[in-house]
C-alpha cells in the first residue's frame, strides 16, 4: 500500500512543499529573490556562500515546486519569485495550523 494515498491530496501538497524549502540554501535563495523585489538577471551564487552547481541545483528544485519562474534572455537567466505559488503555499500552510488540529494552551 503507498501510504501516501491514505493522506488528502492537500497534506500531501503541503508535505512536498515543505519538504522543497527544508534546505537553508533555498530559503536564502528564496529570502534573497524576496529582498530584491525584482527579477534577478545573472548568477544568484554572487550573492550567495554556495557555488554555482550548488545554487543552480537549488534553483531548479524551486523551480519545479513552482515557487520561482526562470525565463532565459539571451545567455542569461532571470529569475522571480512566483508569488501566486508563494499566495498558495501561505494559504495551505496557514489553513494547516489553523485546524483543530493543536492544543495551544498546553505550554511547550
Amino acid at each position: 500500500m503507498d501510504k501516501r494515498t491514505i493522506f488528502d491530496e492537500e497534506l500531501q501538497e503541503l508535505a512536498q512543499l515543505a519538504k522543497g524549502i527544508s534546505h537553508p540554501a533555498r530559503l536564502a535563495i528564496l529570502k534573497h529573490l524576496s529582498e530584491t523585489k525584482s527579477c534577478i538577471s545573472g548568477n544568484i551564487s554572487d550573492q550567495l556562500p554556495l557555488s554555482r552547481t550548488t545554487v543552480s541545483q537549488h534553483l531548479k528544485e524551486l523551480k519545479n515546486l513552482g515557487l520561482i519562474q526562470g525565463e532565459v534572455e539571451g545567455l542569461k537567466i532571470n529569475y522571480c519569485l512566483c508569488g501566486k505559488r508563494l499566495e498558495e503555499f501561505k494559504v495551505l500552510f496557514n489553513k494547516f495550523f489553523q485546524d483543530e488540529l493543536f492544543c495551544y494552551d498546553n505550554p511547550c
